[in-house]
């Protein structure tokens, strides 16, 4: 930007001057033209510009380089609520007793659903062709994730998280994805086997993850994990989709219990809300809570762990 030379106090003032608490809002105060573009030599004032959604990172970025990214204006309720979410601070909880909760009770399962885990093995063997276990690459915790760091974040390659092996049994067919890559399961999916819709339904087929809470990928409660390629998408088209890899990814959570499976961009954009709210209350008593309300979701097959 030029400064206007006939302003006698031009060099005494800074042309960019942050007010990071005026009336409790981040606004941003800049030497602009009073008039319009074919006025510029009528004079410059100091006028604010209020920033509404700049965060900590977007203004250390300005500060840093006297730049900023424009901010578009709130203009419905869902956009509101995902700028409030867009520097999500997680709960503070003891991380040496949330791991410790979690291995005593995946261990414990392990062992009390043995029976039923090797009946589920025989059953899915026994009706379709194929290995009994499903094996997948998914996007796990994001632990170099900083609010303000992440501007000069020096990662390369980039996939969101660290990527871990999901372990599931097998609940379609293994030509699913043939032709048609990932795509999002819909109801009565023929790609589904028999045993598999069942599996499915009564949320058996994700007992093996009980194994990734033991080796440290997943815990029993956290946002669902992603496969690299389609957390891609959803971190282009939902700008707080990120936000979630702020915790261990989790078997069962707050938006599985309370939603279906995803369908559509819209679904995974009302549990990202969940996931978000999660974070922000996150805590051993949630948790058990939460673990508790699983149980009927199982039973009763509904929601969507």
């Amino acid at each position: 930007m030029e400064f206007n030379s006939k302003d006698p106090n031009w060099l005494d003032v800074d042309p960019t001057i942050l007010n990071l608490y005026a009336r409790g809002a981040r606004r941003n105060v800049s030497r602009a033209p009073e008039a319009n573009v074919g006025q510029f030599d009528a004079g410059m004032q100091d006028r604010e510009v209020p920033v509404p959604r700049m965060g900590d990172a977007e203004l250390f970025r300005l500060m840093a380089t006297g730049m900023a990214d424009a901010s578009p204006s709130l203009g419905t309720t869902a956009e509101s609520r995902a700028a409030a979410h867009l520097h999500v601070v997680p709960q503070e909880r003891s991380e040496v007793a949330n791991r410790a909760l979690n291995v005593v009770i995946a261990v414990v399962s392990l062992i009390l659903l043995a029976p039923v885990m090797a009946l589920v093995a025989l059953a899915v063997r026994l009706t379709s062709m194929g290995p009994v276990f499903y094996v997948q690459t998914r996007v796990g915790m994001d632990r170099r994730r900083r609010s303000a760091t992440a501007v000069f974040d020096r990662r390369h390659n980039n996939v969101g998280g660290r990527a871990f092996r999901i372990i599931k049994f097998r609940s379609m067919r293994v030509d699913a994805e043939q032709g048609t890559g990932a795509v999002w399961a819909t109801k009565s999916d023929p790609r589904v086997t028999p045993v598999g819709d069942f599996l499915r339904k009564t949320r058996l087929d994700e007992l093996p993850q009980l194994i990734n809470v033991v080796l440290g990928d997943m815990n029993i409660v956290g946002p669902r994990p992603e496969r690299p390629s389609i957390f891609a998408e959803l971190r282009q088209s939902i700008d707080t989709y990120p936000l979630r890899q702020q915790a261990r990814p989790g078997i069962t959570g707050w938006a599985q219990i309370n939603r279906a499976y995803d369908s559509s961009i819209d679904d995974v954009r009302a549990k990202v809300e969940f996931d978000l709210e999660y974070l922000e209350r996150q805590s051993l008593i949630e948790d058990l809570k939460i673990m508790a309300r699983t149980l009927p979701v199982m039973l009763f097959k509904r929601g969507a762990c």
